[in-house]
């Protein structure tokens, strides 16, 4: 327990700024490792613990925040040299539609960009859904990026450029002119510190009212989601997606391609069709 305590703050923080952690997963991780050690509390650290400790994340919580959650754990084990203590994941099956109550359209993508009054926001909803950014990489799309029609994005130690669609760039454009904004970050605060996460989540959800969409649809990454789904309708060609994406792995972008269990359907009677026909 101690030596969880000792880890988990200051060391540990600062061994994951080193390994180029986002803000935003070291926050996850630290948050997670917390967890974890008030279920220890004074009882020494083990195999059977962290099994026992899964068990409990089983009953509270969906099978993918459960396995979230340990591969935040995994880390700092590893990491504090306790390796024999790790825990596998849970084995999932990979989902072959996705929910249609989680998944945002495209109608209510623009029902949310009408009911944003605010211009800034609004901005911020389609150049996210236009170029497909995580809301993290919002603060390269600067003043320079925008004249010049693409953005040089650095996430997870990965560089690559970011298009601005036209459309976008033009409306950017007027917003800078309007602004007097001279350089950097074009979505700043009103102390010209970039917008975080948590700034911008909280203004999407006062739309949800406004736009009638349903509040568990309406959270940055899903407009990420939204640009993946349309690409990959345009053009099928999942490596690309990735590369636009900023993925890795190609099994991590196949997650935003998935159709909604209607469209699913819809193909399979399209089938049945043909094998009666």
């Amino acid at each position: 327990m101690v030596q969880i305590r000792q880890h988990a703050g200051i060391n540990f923080e600062r061994y994951l700024k080193d390994e180029e952690k986002s803000s935003a997963t070291i926050e996850k991780y630290l948050r997670d490792v917390r967890k974890f050690s008030e279920f220890l509390a004074d009882r020494p650290l083990c195999k059977e613990e962290v099994i026992q400790y899964k068990g409990v994340l089983s009953k509270k919580y969906a099978p993918a925040s459960v396995n979230s959650m340990l591969v935040s754990l995994n880390g700092f084990l590893r990491y504090c040299g306790r390796e024999d203590c790790c825990v596998k994941l849970l084995k999932i099956q990979r989902q072959i539609f996705c929910r249609e109550d989680k998944e945002l359209t495209k109608a209510e993508y623009q029902r949310l960009v009408k009911a944003a009054k605010n211009v800034r926001l609004s901005l911020i909803l389609q150049t996210i859904c236009g170029t497909g950014i995580r809301v993290s990489e919002l603060k390269y799309i600067t003043v320079e990026a925008v004249l010049a029609g693409k953005a040089m994005v650095s996430c997870k130690n990965k560089t690559r450029i970011i298009f601005i669609p036209s459309q976008v760039q033009k409306k950017l454009r007027e917003y800078i002119k309007r602004s007097g904004l001279k350089a950097g970050p074009v979505f700043v605060s009103r102390t010209g510190t970039p917008l975080n996460r948590s700034n911008i989540w909280r203004d999407m959800k006062a739309l949800c009212a406004r736009a009638h969409v349903s509040p568990q649809k309406v959270f940055p990454h899903n407009l990420r989601h939204l640009f993946a789904r349309t690409f990959y309708s345009i053009e099928k060609d999942i490596v690309r997606l990735a590369d636009l994406l900023g993925h890795s792995n190609v099994d991590t972008t196949r997650i935003y391609t998935v159709e909604t269990g209607t469209q699913h359907i819809s193909r399979l009677e399209q089938v049945q069709i043909l094998l009666t026909t």
